[in-house]
């Protein structure tokens, strides 16, 4: 047994089982691209409906719904609705669908570091390098988007 292995005993390994992880990189940036628009858009038809009030905290509120749709979609389908239409969901170490309070913690990380361009490109590097493809926020949580199972 590898190394890996004991870290992550439910999830695919990367040598035996390619399929789940071939991608996964380019799928993560276009459904990271899917998203944004969608809570762009959620944002926007809020700033409207508030009589145009919204447009004055209009980034706050792209933050807050961004979190909240991020969350609640991670917590009930382990992945969002753009990681569905690319068709990659996130895994725990377990090889299980994340939990509410992983999806919580994952979320929290994700937009904690969004907001500075070092954590952003070390996350990077580490999905670009590591050996299961995953983020900072998948390297502390032991978490990582994988190809979703036929």
């Amino acid at each position: 047994m590898t190394y890996s292995q004991t870290i992550y005993p439910g999830l695919p390994d990367p040598d035996l089982d390619r399929q789940f992880y071939e991608s996964v990189p380019s799928r993560r940036l276009l459904a990271w691209v899917i998203d944004s628009v969608i809570t762009f858009i959620l944002t926007l038809l809020l700033a409207l409906v508030s009589f145009g009030l919204g447009f004055f905290i209009f980034p706050m509120m792209w933050l807050v719904i961004g979190f909240f749709y991020r969350v609640a979609s991670i917590a009930t389908a382990s992945a969002t609705p753009g990681m569905r239409l690319v068709g990659i969901e996130f895994r725990d170490r377990e090889g299980n669908p994340l939990s509410p309070g992983l999806a919580l913690a994952h979320t929290a990380i994700f937009t904690f570091a969004s907001g500075m361009m070092i954590l952003q490109l070390i996350s990077i590097g580490l999905i670009l390098g590591t050996r299961y493809q995953q983020s900072l926020q998948d390297m502390i949580l032991g978490t990582t988007a994988i190809n979703r199972p036929a």
